[in-house]
């Protein structure tokens, strides 16, 4: 996801004021948003489609205080959206959609949100959802976690999907990572029990993040602990080789085997309801490997 984070923060260096003046109160300081925000600026094509589907296969979510926040107090009766009960999957970071449109096609029986704040992102997606006339898919132009906390009843989503999320690689941007201690909370809130969260990464720190986070979970199992590990392990060739430094075009330093080997494994096998986007494509190409993750929901 690639939109400008929203870094502001009320000016608290000043003298607190005396006399008649009320003081001021030194507001909590904000976690940094996942997403970094370019521009938002539609060509005349995709705003056509825009102002089309607004309403319809694009929710018309009010504001907060930012323009990819939820109002307080907005509800979705989802059942009432898609005109059915039926089994949603939330799928975060959508892009331009290839991956939800795919899933949406091959599983007309299950609803869909795609959660997007890169709004030329969401407009590609909203006109490939026209496009294909799918009708159980929608689209959300907004803060995950918000949408999470606000849109859903606990254990009203059946699964939640993220597929390579915006891995923020400098350790001094790790901080922006969508996937920490908070995240897990609001996911685990809205599965119920046997409810899974499917993940996929091509950058091998993220991945040992989720898994590490995710994992330390009472509230998650991994049904595939333990496997692909040692020599099987898509870890252990990325540190024995250093493909991440060679996708980037730097100076790669491998590790021993000794140092390399991934004894932990619990990589997930490729979710067959994954299609390959142009993105992972062009990830292989240069090299790098991709992790799944799954996790299901514990009672």
């Amino acid at each position: 996801m690639t939109s400008q984070p929203d870094t502001s923060q009320p000016d608290i260096s000043q003298p607190a004021p005396t006399g008649a003046e009320t003081p001021r109160r030194a507001l909590p300081m904000r976690r940094p948003l996942s997403f970094v925000r370019r521009s938002n600026r539609l060509k005349p094509s995709y705003q056509r489609t825009w102002d089309a589907a607004l309403g319809k296969e694009l929710l018309e979510i009010p504001h907060g205080e930012r323009d990819t926040s939820v109002a307080e107090g907005f509800r979705i009766d989802w059942a009432a959206e898609f005109g059915r009960s039926a089994p949603i999957v939330v799928e975060i970071g959508s892009g331009s959609g290839e991956a939800v449109a795919h899933a949406a096609a091959a599983n007309p029986d299950t609803d869909f949100l795609a959660i997007e704040v890169y709004k030329p992102g969401a407009a590609q997606l909203v006109s490939r959802i026209r496009r294909e006339q799918l009708s159980n898919v929608r689209v959300a132009v907004a803060n995950a976690p918000e949408v999470l906390d606000q849109l859903f009843a606990p254990g009203e989503v059946a699964e939640v999907w993220i597929f390579f999320p915006d891995p923020w690689h400098k350790k001094k941007h790790n901080k922006r990572r969508l996937i920490d201690e908070s995240f897990i909370d609001r996911v685990a809130r809205v599965l119920p029990a046997g409810g899974v969260w499917r993940l996929a990464t091509d950058w091998s720190g993220y991945a040992v993040q989720m898994r590490t986070l995710i994992g330390a979970s009472a509230r998650f199992k991994n049904p595939h602990a333990g496997e692909r590990a040692g020599d099987a392990s898509p870890l252990t060739e990325v540190r024995l080789h250093d493909l991440d430094a060679i996708s980037m075009g730097k100076e790669p330093a491998p590790l021993e085997l000794e140092q390399a080997r991934d004894d932990d494994g619990g990589w997930a096998p490729r979710f067959p309801g994954r299609t390959q986007t142009d993105f992972e494509t062009k990830a292989l190409a240069v090299g790098r490997k991709i992790f799944d993750l799954t996790f299901i929901r514990e009672p």
